[in-house]
């Protein structure tokens, strides 16, 4: 036995390994765009690029080693199968019990190991990256911003640009919030961004626009003014600075979580708002550590159906496995979705996918074993 354990966990690493590295690459492809326009068009240093690519791959993998551990079992038990080597085990006395239970427990373990993954490095490295993402901005605050999207990212204001090119901006529309009455708005032709290191201050320079301010008398009445240069001075430190960063729930541990809730039901705020977030904060809970378990479920289903492939083609273990993939996504986001309107318990909504294809699983797996 510990000859044929050995011999089907090295048929699955080799699967497992090539399908990580793909999956993981395949994901990180789109976002590596994206940080290399930070980089060459953006100015952003390369050392923190570095860093959100390192900050990033913790949240990618908690994807990819479940679709990487289905993929493996499937191309791992299909070429088994199609090889009449499972054939030959049985015909040997091994039962099919033996033969998929080194997998299992790998399966088992990995999960386990992703429950860390999930709780610990992942809202660690989300956190992180929050706060390198504001440290840039404080230094090259156009690296935070994108063309026509308005933003929020300064305290009081909503800013809207057509063109960035370096510090340069083209087509500036900002929206200065006031306590009372309606928001002042200001619309320059083009403004840069000019930097007070160590003040915490950041200005902005607008040049020919106007400013349609509202009467304090009668808000229905507003002066325009015209201008060419207006300097706009933006409080950095509150906005932007990465000690301002408030954690989110995905940045948070269960721990933490926990609470949060604790505190949001001591709060005295209105009760549909402590519904709504404390159903936010126990959806996220369960998101974790179910979809730490996506890799166990994935086993249970992906072994029996493999082993009653017949076909030879690798290409038949990554059609159902995407399919596979698909339906579970499809019940745990919409799982999801629903607890976090409050149609259902998140509880209910999170685990069903996982209860669906552990109850699979099992079936499945019985009636392989009773063959």
């Amino acid at each position: 036995m510990r000859i044929l354990r050995n011999y089907i966990l090295k048929e699955l690493f080799f699967p497992l390994a090539g399908s990580l590295a793909v999956f993981t690459f395949v994901l990180l492809i789109g976002n590596i765009f994206k940080l290399a326009d930070l980089m060459i068009n953006k100015g952003v240093d390369v050392s923190d690029i570095m860093k959100l690519f390192l900050y990033l791959t913790p949240y990618i993998l908690s994807y990819t080693i479940p679709m990487a551990l289905l993929t493996a079992t499937m191309v791992c038990f299909s070429r088994l199968a199609s090889d009449n080597e499972v054939i030959a085990m049985k015909a040997s006395g091994i039962s099919l019990y033996k033969i998929g239970l080194p997998v299992i427990i790998i399966a088992f373990i990995i999960s386990l190991a992703s429950v860390y993954l999930n709780n610990t490095v992942l809202p660690a490295s989300h956190y992180a990256s929050y706060k390198l993402v504001k440290g840039v901005a404080l230094k090259n605050p156009t690296a935070y911003l994108e063309p026509g999207v308005f933003i929020k990212t300064f305290k009081g204001y909503i800013v809207r640009i057509d063109r960035i090119e370096g510090n340069k901006l083209d087509g500036v529309l900002i929206y200065h919030l006031q306590e009372k009455g309606p928001a002042r708005t200001i619309i320059a032709e083009s403004g840069e961004f000019i930097l007070h290191p160590g003040r915490g201050m950041i200005t902005l320079r607008l040049s020919n626009g106007s400013v349609d301010e509202p009467n304090p008398d009668d808000p229905s009445v507003f002066y325009k003014l015209n201008f060419g240069t207006y300097d706009m001075t933006l409080n950095a430190e509150k906005s932007i600075s990465p000690d301002s960063i408030e954690k989110k729930p995905k940045s948070m541990t269960i721990k933490e979580l926990k609470e949060d809730i604790a505190k949001l039901k001591s709060s005295g705020k209105s009760p549909e708002y402590i519904r709504t977030n404390t159903n936010e904060r126990l959806t996220e809970i369960h998101r974790k550590i179910s979809m730490a378990f996506s890799s166990f479920v994935f086993t249970l289903v992906a072994l029996p159906l493999a082993i009653n492939t017949k076909r030879r083609e690798k290409s038949i273990g990554f059609a159902i496995s995407l399919i596979i993939l698909v339906l579970y996504y499809f019940m745990l986001f919409g799982g999801m979705a629903l607890a976090l309107r409050g149609i259902i318990p998140p509880i209910m909504g999170v685990w069903a996918a996982n209860l669906v294809y552990l109850v699979t699983g099992l079936i499945l797996t019985s009636r392989i074993i009773e063959q």
